[in-house]
């Protein structure tokens, strides 16, 4: 019964040993690469149960997306120096996994994503002087993305982004281009006053200007109504002496005459010539006298 036992559970412990070395299972987001005794099988397994050789081996190569963080120093086109902060996205493809896995392995970040990638970021980061580099970051990002994703297409790894997270310079040449930087301002500072004070004085000008013209239109509109008053009092006037010598006849005359007569008779009357004869008073008497 003792060695029945023994050799039952011997048995059982070769079944379980013998499932577990012929059996395999892919993770989803993986690809499977089978081996025997280290060489790669053709094909690839799909994520799920797989059964396998007890000398086999599937190794997983991951299809998910990818992130990793990059530093790097690189120089600029005026021969600064540049400490580059980021990080690129990439992914395999299945298709082609177990191909990257012959030619390269599992490591194939560290050994053909990232030396390409600080070789493209060298190349890309010399074209710009180190000012723009700040300004045109998006544009080195897009750049750099396209030239690795070209190079490494053949092996089938997808570049799917690269992000330059930040730029650092020395601190000396920081402090030179903030002091430019405050340069700059200072200028634009006094070129906007001076053209304040210039737009100030022209606007003063032009409020005299309209000011003076207001005031001559109002010195012309007071002479013309000035003019216009005099030309209506001298027809007015001219008017009334035209109506007073049209009613002055000789009764009127002599109608004045006898009303403005203080009562006294002329001591003279003109004769002939220049002579001029006296007029005998005919009323004085003696008393008179």
């Amino acid at each position: 019964m003792k060695k029945t036992r023994v050799i039952l559970i011997a048995a059982v412990a070769a079944v379980i040993i013998l499932c577990l070395t012929c059996t395999a299972t892919v993770p989803t987001g993986y690809t499977g690469i089978l081996t025997t005794f280290g060489r790669v099988e053709n094909g690839t397994l799909e994520a799920g149960f797989h059964v396998k050789s007890p000398v086999q081996q599937i190794v997983l190569m991951d299809n998910r997306e990818q992130k990793t963080a990059f530093v790097t120093e690189s120089f600029s086109s005026d021969i600064q120096q540049v400490d580059v902060t980021g990080s690129v996205n990439y992914a395999i493809n299945k298709s082609t996994a177990m191909t990257l896995f012959k030619e390269v392995g599992t490591d194939y970040y560290s050994k053909l994503v990232q030396p390409r990638m600080l070789e493209i970021i060298k190349g890309a980061f010399s074209q710009y002087t180190a000012e723009n580099l700040v300004a045109n970051r998006q544009t080195l990002s897009t750049k750099i993305r396209e030239n690795l994703a070209a190079e490494l297409e053949k092996y089938g790894i997808n570049v799917i982004s690269i992000n330059i997270e930040n730029i650092d310079f020395t601190d000396a040449f920081t402090d030179a281009v903030e002091a430019k930087q405050v340069a700059a301002q200072k200028k634009l500072q006094a070129q906007i006053e001076e053209e304040q004070k210039t737009m100030e004085a022209q606007q003063q000008a032009e409020r005299k200007r309209i000011s003076a013209e207001a005031e001559a239109a109002v010195q012309k509109i007071n002479a013309d109504a000035e003019a216009y008053a005099v030309r209506v009092k001298s027809e007015a006037e001219a008017a009334a002496n035209e109506l007073i010598a049209a009613s002055v006849t000789d009764e009127l005359i002599r109608f004045n005459e006898v009303k403005n007569w203080n009562g006294q008779l002329p001591t003279f009357v003109a004769g002939e010539g220049s002579s001029m004869m006296p007029i005998l008073n005919m009323g004085e008497t003696k008393e008179d006298k």
